[in-house]
């Protein structure tokens, strides 16, 4: 039997990794871009793969061990967007080992309204996984992710199917000694990400796009869509602090058409034309999403990228014959890695540009999409920054960072690994602050336990606080008192 075979959830025939991945006919990808940073070599279907072919017979899955925590880092400041704004990272991080020693990770993250799983979801569904994983008989990967496939289905468990895919994979590859990016194709060993700016004012903005330009990031991705009128005051603050940068429009469903399109001419006026505008209406406003693209190509060059309007392989194939965006954002925890790949091969097979995105992850999620990103050496655009955004760095090992230059090294899998009795096992669950209620109504001292639970769940506490059923017991003089008495600061959210 074979190792690499993925499942295609669309069809019954497992499908062999190797033929995702190799196509003797490709279409070689439009170059969307005027800048070169953003072209890459063309897919050569003839050298790479070797090891990839050569585990297909040779290796089989079995798991010793799987488990799945939570995994909260804070963010340096508020990540807003125009549907959301994230103070911390709350994601799931998942632990594969097999029996001969070799450990994968995985990450799910979990982004209000973009993923459809909250951290607590997240954490049970794979938790299941994992439970799986484990009593399970050794058995082809292939049957693996069928399985797991089975599972966690479609969009609603995406992020985290995408986890334990990643986790499994990277075990494989650990085992049989092969970087990940040279699993996936070996085209590149290098990738060059641009930088997130948030929904923030001018003065942040321009503060960010100077501090970036030091840096070296010659693309700035700009959060757009909540306002347009503030958008554009935003955007001139980073012309002034970055007069040379280019610019990525990111509007996350917030504008209507022919606000994406007033966008664009009141740029045009300014002497600025982004290289790329991402998702600029709602997700299931296909007409608008035609309209916007269309216009953009045709007036001023713009190509436009769907994003949130493709979560599935059926959303790229409706896309691609109705010549509705110039781009599609590869998400794995959108799509998971397998509905990615297949997502990867219509596109290419159709000429439509590729962009790879994230959520808002640490460098487990991020390594793994990067290892792909180089390894395929097909995406015209990267966006793998988030990890740079994080207050704290949780990983150990990985891929070495140069400003916007990530370097894959030539370590097993992702070469990457956590400090696993460090991970926060917390669930954010105001149920877990039960033993505090008392306190929090009456003013009263806390108990030994109310504390205990108040500490445990500091990296919870912005979610409790923006929490409609709960903001009224945590942000009052009594929650703040309680807070106090523990020695546990409330943070601003």
């Amino acid at each position: 039997m074979n190792l690499l075979l993925l499942f295609n959830p669309s069809n019954t025939t497992p499908t062999p990794l190797s033929s995702l991945l190799q196509k003797p006919n490709l279409v070689p990808h439009r170059k969307l871009t005027r800048h070169p940073s953003h072209l890459y070599p063309p897919f050569n279907p003839v050298t790479m793969f070797s090891s990839l072919h050569a585990l297909e017979t040779s290796f089989s899955v079995d798991v010793a061990k799987a488990e799945a925590r939570a995994l909260n880092v804070p963010l340096l400041s508020p990540f807003t967007i125009a549907t959301s704004r994230l103070d911390a990272v709350h994601n799931v991080a998942v632990r594969v080992e097999l029996v001969n020693g070799c450990v994968g990770w995985g990450e799910a993250p979990v982004l209000p309204s973009v993923t459809a799983e909250d951290q607590p979801t997240a954490l049970s569904a794979a938790s299941h996984a994992c439970a799986f994983l484990v009593r399970s008989p050794p058995m082809p990967l292939a049957s693996a992710l069928s399985e797991i496939s089975r599972f966690l289905p479609g969009h609603g468990f995406a992020s985290v199917r995408a986890g334990v895919e990643m986790a499994l994979i990277d075990a494989v590859a650990a085992s049989a000694g092969i970087p990940l990016w040279k699993l996936f194709g070996g085209a590149l060993d290098s990738i060059t990400t641009d930088i997130t700016i948030p929904i923030v004012s001018p003065s942040e903005a321009a503060e960010l796009a100077g501090k970036y330009y030091k840096q070296g990031f010659s693309t700035l991705k700009l959060k757009v869509g909540k306002n347009l009128e503030s958008d554009i005051e935003v955007l001139k603050a980073i012309r002034v602090a970055h007069p040379t940068c280019s610019f990525i429009l990111d509007a996350n469903e917030g504008y209507t058409a022919n606000e994406a399109i007033e966008v664009l001419d009141k740029l045009h006026e300014m002497g600025v034309i982004p290289v790329l505008f991402e998702q600029p209406v709602h997700r299931d406003d296909w007409e608008g999403l035609c309209h916007v693209s269309h216009v953009a190509k045709e007036k001023y060059g713009v190509s436009v990228a769907a994003d949130e309007s493709c979560r599935s392989l059926q959303d790229a194939q409706k896309i691609i014959q109705g010549n509705l965006a110039n781009v599609i954002n590869i998400k794995l925890a959108k799509l998971g890695v397998l509905g990615a790949l297949e997502i990867i091969e219509v596109s290419r097979k159709a000429g439509i540009g590729l962009m790879i995105g994230g959520m808002v992850e640490t460098r487990l999620g991020m390594g793994f999409a990067g290892h792909l990103a180089a390894g395929l050496g097909c995406f015209s655009f990267i966006d793998l920054d988030t990890a740079i955004l994080l207050a704290d760095d949780p990983v150990v090992g990985g891929y070495e960072v140069s400003g916007a230059h990530y370097k894959f090294t030539d370590a097993s899998g992702q070469g990457v690994f956590l400090h696993w009795d460090k991970v926060e096992s917390v669930t954010c669950d105001p149920s877990q602050l039960s033993s505090c209620l008392a306190a929090f109504n009456t003013g009263q001292q806390p108990t030994s336990e109310c504390c205990a639970k108040l500490n445990e769940q500091k990296p919870c506490l912005c979610q409790y606080v923006k929490n409609p059923m709960f903001q009224g017991y945590i942000n009052s003089g009594n929650g703040k008192k309680v807070a106090s008495a523990c020695h546990v600061t409330i943070p601003k959210c």
